[in-house]
């Protein structure tokens, strides 16, 4: 076969370029935006661990493709004008698990997590429908968002630790949640020990005070109240202290779902079931004190109405989380 002379050959090989030139020049292209995206946000999560951001930074980097990483998006509103307090309690939760994220050894540019404050960005509320922050939103790196990657926040709270369970679940990015000493607890820890302390070295010839069986009596009904209300729920999942609807301006206490509750509502119940205790006490002693008629028949009454007052406060806030439950009491 004989060689093509060199100007042939050199026509030929521009003739091949030419054809793929296209789509490889675009490629290309696809390439340099994409890698000017993650190096601007490596370069932004290297002095914040939550970018902030206004819309034309959420449409540039989260919305527009080329995207080969997946952002973690917090919709708030923390100026105080809004008085959202659940934001900022939400907003401190968000900053642990972003910093444990940034200073892990397993940081990666295959995530970032962002936060659009309303004031800064109202017409990305806007374009996505949005009514009500805080709000998480996951920006997988390939489509559009599904319906898990809204988190669940009446459900699950904000606690860090749930965000990342969350956050893995949808990425498969594993974050251990590492949050700053917290020195209440030792503290309170030692205090209760120097009282224990005090109280042994003052009355050391007399400690009859231990077997004061009122005293161990009220700590555990204490205790008992605490758990029954669901203090250990609020430790364990974070949610708000309530709620504050963002058009009405409306706080709500109690929580419309069976499955989550406010803090607030943990005190209502705290009470309630508080008061249902000391009616039912103040009939105990009405039957067994050997006090004069008079006095117990007046505890016979107070005891009554306290049950059956505390009772049916009780019974109506359990009917708002069940709907469809058919019984009341005095209140529906």
């Amino acid at each position: 076969m004989a060689a093509l002379p060199v100007p042939l050959l050199a026509l030929a090989l521009l003739l091949l370029a030419g054809c793929g030139g296209p789509g490889a020049a675009g490629q290309r292209r696809k390439e340099m935006v994409l890698s000017e995206k993650v190096n601007q946000l490596m370069e932004w999560a290297s002095k914040r661990s939550v970018i902030r951001m206004n819309g034309d930074k959420f449409r540039r980097l989260v919305k527009a493709p080329p995207r080969n990483y997946s952002v973690i998006v917090m919709f708030t509103a923390l100026q105080p004008h809004r008085q959202c307090v659940v934001c900022k309690q939400a907003d401190e939760e968000y900053q642990i698990l972003a910093n444990s994220w940034r200073y892990s050894s397993a940081f990666t540019n295959k995530i970032f997590f962002a936060m659009v404050d309303f004031d800064e960005g109202s017409d990305v509320f806007q374009m996505l429908n949005m009514n009500s922050a805080p709000t998480f939103i996951n920006f997988p790196a390939k489509g559009k968002p599904k319906r898990g990657d809204t988190y669940e926040l009446q459900v699950r709270g904000f606690a860090a630790e749930q965000l990342a369970r969350w956050v893995a679940d949808r990425t498969d990015v594993h974050i251990r949640v590492i949050r700053p000493p917290n020195y209440a607890g030792p503290l309170m820890l030692g205090l209760l020990l120097a009282v224990i302390g005090g109280l042994v070295y003052l009355r050391g010839s007399n400690l009859d005070f231990l077997y004061n069986k009122t005293g161990w009596a009220f700590a555990a009904l204490c205790f008992v109240l605490a758990m029954t209300s669901g203090q250990m729920w609020n430790h364990i999942r974070g949610p708000p202290y309530a709620h504050k609807n963002p058009h009405t301006g409306q706080v709500n206490y109690i929580h419309g779902s069976s499955q989550a509750q406010f803090v607030a509502e943990t005190h209502i119940v705290l009470l309630f079931n508080g008061g249902v205790t000391l009616g039912m006490v103040l009939l105990h002693e009405a039957a067994t004190s050997d006090m004069d008629v008079g006095k117990r028949k007046i505890m016979c009454i107070a005891g009554i109405g306290l049950v059956v007052l505390f009772f049916s406060w009780l019974l109506s806030v359990f009917r708002s989380k069940y709907h469809g439950y058919p019984y009341s009491f005095l209140m529906s």
